[in-house]
């Protein structure tokens, strides 16, 4: 009876063995951060900075800036923002939401986490891509003259 415990456990340890050998590894972007020049026209432009996430094909975009503010106070989750990431190896990703902190008038924008599907392989960039924040009915657009850096999120 001990061999047959024995023999059964070993079967076991194998088979678990075997499924994490094919067990698809943890996706991981990188960069994590990238900077990006943003102008966005009225409400002003200069040095932003993406932060990127990653599980298996969710992903998440957070862009911050201190040099593009809000000209008015803003209650969380009121930015409906629709970023638009230009990709070099397929057709371009879009991440969207209404995710936003509290901001009072003259605060540095931040928007996201912004959700959206990525696939293996993605190489994604704000240049040639937009930003695009709705706030109280007005649309603001944010684009970029020159690619991020250190370089694109590669998924």
């Amino acid at each position: 009876m001990k061999r047959t415990v024995t023999g059964a456990a070993l079967a076991a340890g194998a088979l678990a063995a075997t499924a994490l050998a094919f067990a698809p590894s943890a996706a991981a972007v990188t960069p994590t951060t990238a900077t990006v020049t943003a102008n966005c026209g009225v409400f002003g432009g200069g040095t932003a900075t993406l932060t990127a996430t990653q599980s298996g094909t969710s992903a998440t975009l957070t862009l911050t800036s201190s040099a593009i503010t809000t000209p008015l106070a803003l209650s969380a989750n009121s930015i409906a923002s629709t970023l638009t990431m230009a990709n070099s190896t397929g057709a371009n990703r879009v991440f969207s939401g209404t995710v936003n902190p509290a901001m009072a008038a003259g605060s540095p924008v931040t928007v996201g986490p912004l959700p959206g599907t990525v696939a293996a392989g993605d190489s994604l960039d704000f240049y040639k891509g937009s930003l695009k924040m709705v706030i109280f009915g007005v649309t603001v657009t944010c684009t970029s003259s020159a690619a991020q850096s250190p370089g694109p999120f590669v998924f």
